[in-house]
């Protein structure tokens, strides 16, 4: 019996199927790592995504992976090293060797390359770079030399290019010729895995027009290749910054975008893949900022985690000890009134809290390019008329618990009050910071939180204790 179409796909699909990296089967292979059972281990390694052997790694202690290492004999999948986290990449390196992380690296499109090389020691990069062949370097060595964070680091060098005389046909031959030279063995040229995207370009490689391989293949050999191109392109400049890159895919919904360098002429292509990465690694680096942590630490040594976080810590500090100060001039009005001091963290931690929650979403909009000079001022209008609603209603609420608590009117009414103004600040503050940082260059992930919480608590305590030293006393 002959199988139908779908079912022919069911069955690919099928084999194609890769398991992923379950808790079960993640002790599964501990187990057989335990036991010393490299048969097994390889086993059950080789069914996994080279994502998910990254994360495996990433999950195992240094002995852990000593023995994969061992299992598979030093030979695993190239991009599982695009996919581990630099540290762990680190202690690889160290283990393999440069010659193998330079044949692994060689083996690699030249954007994940460069991902690669660049995360490494200066020693470690011109060891690697030194042996590996020349044509590969060549292209890995132009983009280290673009700044950090830009396109020109993001971008695949390897790119589809056909001139503007070709027809479909042509284009479609072409290809093929590269695929049997591919399997060949022969050297095919800088031709990428996987492309989305060919552009056209003039005699002086610079793109005028670029052809989705869904429309190619549904055009006749005949037409010429101009026809069905579309000029209509977003050009992406070599320096640009990667964010930028993003919001660029963002809101054009784009799958794959050319870069030209400062005369016009292509160079390069990102892919939605690199995108998606970028858009992962500025979140996870925002999150971390607002913590106070400066990357993500987690398979860091402790010594360097510790020494990573203390500048953080000795500058909040310096925050909490000024807050202090502002609490030791109410001294004497604590003394004779000790409720006090047990209602007014009550005042600062709400101002903290709800300057906090603008701030989250202050950050993100100008991360997102959501908030600009056009509309900044009526957010921050909002955002201020937000903690005055609140104020009010929280101001009620805790002036009618301090006064039952504490059987006084007055102290309900000075804590409702110092409620309200604190509450109001800390909308104006969460709002106005960011974008004060923002202007003069400084990322607001970086700084906002250690300000907003330093205006909150001085404001919060300022407010409380001199109300209630010039109501109450």
């Amino acid at each position: 019996m002959t199988a139908t179409a779908d079912e022919q796909g069911e069955d690919i699909a099928a084999e194609d199927a890769v398991p992923e990296l379950e808790s079960g089967l993640e002790e599964e292979i501990v187990l057989a790592i335990e036991a010393g059972n490299l048969g097994g281990v390889r086993d059950l390694v080789a069914q996994l995504h080279y994502a998910d052997v990254a994360d495996l790694l990433e999950h195992l202690d240094a002995d852990g992976r000593d023995t994969l290492i061992e299992a598979f004999q030093g030979v695993l999948d190239p991009d599982v090293f695009s996919e581990l986290d630099e540290s762990v990449r680190d202690d690889l390196v160290e283990k393999l060797g440069v010659a193998y992380v330079a044949s692994v690296v060689s083996e690699m499109d030249t954007d994940d390359a460069v991902q690669v090389i660049e995360e490494l020691e200066e020693h470690e990069q011109k060891q690697i770079l030194d042996a590996i062949p020349v044509g590969d370097r060549t292209l890995i060595e132009e983009g280290l030399a673009y700044p950090e964070d830009s396109a020109g680091r993001l971008m695949q060098r390897e790119v589809m290019t056909v001139p503007e005389f070709w027809n479909v046909g042509e284009t479609i031959d072409f290809l093929r010729q590269q695929a049997d030279a591919e399997e060949a063995g022969e050297d095919s040229g800088s031709l990428p895995d996987l492309f989305y995207d060919i552009f056209v370009v003039d005699p002086s490689h610079k793109p005028v027009g670029s052809v989705a391989l869904s429309r190619l293949l549904r055009s006749r050999r005949p037409v010429p290749i101009t026809d069905i191109m579309s000029s209509e392109m977003k050009l992406v400049q070599v320096a640009d910054d990667q964010e930028d890159v993003a919001y660029l895919f963002g809101q054009r919904d784009l799958v794959s975008a050319p870069v030209v360098d400062a005369a016009g002429r292509l160079v390069g292509v990102i892919t939605v893949d690199d995108v998606v990465d970028v858009i992962h690694e500025e979140h996870e680096e925002d999150i971390m900022r607002l913590g106070g942590v400066r990357e993500d630490d987690l398979y860091e040594a402790v010594g360097d985690t510790t020494r990573a976080r203390f500048s953080w810590l000795l500058l909040n500090l310096g925050t909490a000890i000024l807050a202090s100060v502002i609490i030791g001039f109410f001294q004497g009005t604590i003394e004779q009134i000790v409720a006090l001091a047990v209602l007014m963290p009550i005042v600062a931690s709400m101002g903290g809290n709800a300057g906090t929650q603008t701030l989250t979403v202050t950050v993100r909009a100008l991360a997102m390019k959501d908030l600009t000079a056009t509309n900044a001022m009526r957010v921050v209008g909002k955002e201020v008329l937000v903690g005055s609603i609140n104020g009010v209603v929280f101001a009620l609420l805790t002036g009618i618990v301090a006064w039952v608590w504490f059987d006084s009117q007055l102290l309900g009414l000075v804590i409702a009050l110092a409620m309200i103004i604190n509450m109001v600040i800390a909308g104006l503050a969460g709002t106005t910071i960011p974008l004060i940082l923002e202007r003069n260059g400084i990322d607001p992930a970086v700084a906002s939180s250690v300000f907003l919480t330093t205006i909150t608590d001085v404001v919060g305590f300022a407010a409380f204790l001199g109300l209630a030293a010039w109501i109450l006393l």
